[in-house]
């Protein structure tokens, strides 16, 4: 059986459609297993600006001191990923809510403890466990937070972490929600992106900001084996479609 992993971000878990878990049940009815990673930044940032705390964002990061992981831990295990497996039950599925401490599930390290604090990216993904669950026909969601080998909590970009389990799952497909249905240039909607196409639409400016690091993720969950990424603004439609030719043995971080 095949999996596909689906990122969706914590606004576009407000907009769980009925179609969207249509398209969940086909794939689980086809043989598929399904895994879903959900983003809450915006959720995230709210609660700072309620709780007079500054945010600062480098390099497309979160800056994360002790105060605002404790924040974006609330906010994702307490709020938001609730939300969206209360919304998969409801819905008929077998979904579970995972962090990083369930069974080592996120392993990460430091990506610059001096400049973004307790940021990090991904070192290993507990894949055994995930096949698991999927093969039960439960439908694993998890948060984009990661442990340390010492037990120090990580706030991760969820793209990165989707790329990282599509790539230790060597997915069918991975879907990048977003809130735009794919990638554009020039007024017109891009149906296909070879993966030799990327550096060219970086490089041209094509793509720029949050695109930037789900074409980024796109090109490393491909590189790692991922047999197509998807961008897009529902997961009924492929959007942008971006294909490997070749792909190349190498690692999402």
């Amino acid at each position: 059986m095949e999996t596909i992993v689906v990122k969706i971000g914590g606004v576009a878990s407000e907009n769980l459609t009925p179609s969207f878990f249509e398209t969940i049940a086909d794939w689980q009815a086809a043989g598929k297993k399904v895994v879903i990673v959900h983003g809450g930044g915006h959720y995230i940032s709210e609660m700072m600006e309620k709780m007079a705390l500054t945010v600062t964002i480098k390099d497309g990061l979160r800056v994360t001191d002790p105060q605002t992981l404790e924040v974006t831990r609330m906010v994702l295990l307490g709020q938001v990923q609730p939300l969206i497996t209360t919304a998969f039950q409801q819905a008929g599925f077998h979904a579970v809510g995972l962090n990083a401490g369930c069974d080592q599930l996120i392993q990460g390290e430091f990506i610059d403890e001096e400049k973004l604090g307790q940021v990090g990216k991904v070192q290993q993904i507990n894949a055994a466990f995930l096949q698991l669950l999927t093969e039960k026909k439960h439908v694993p969601i998890l948060a984009p937070l990661g442990i340390t080998p010492d037990g120090q909590w990580l706030n991760i970009n969820a793209d990165e972490v989707a790329c990282q389990v599509a790539a230790s799952l060597q997915a069918e497909k991975l879907y990048l929600l977003t809130d735009v249905p794919g990638i554009k240039q020039e007024s017109k909607w891009l149906s296909a992106v070879s993966f030799e196409e990327i550096p060219q639409l970086i490089a041209e400016e094509v793509v720029t900001g949050g695109m930037l690091p789900k074409l980024k993720s796109a090109q490393k969950a491909l590189k790692s084996g991922v047999a197509a990424v998807c961008i897009t603004d529902r997961i009924d439609r492929l959007g942008t479609q971006i294909l490997a030719a070749s792909p190349a043995a190498a690692g999402c971080s």
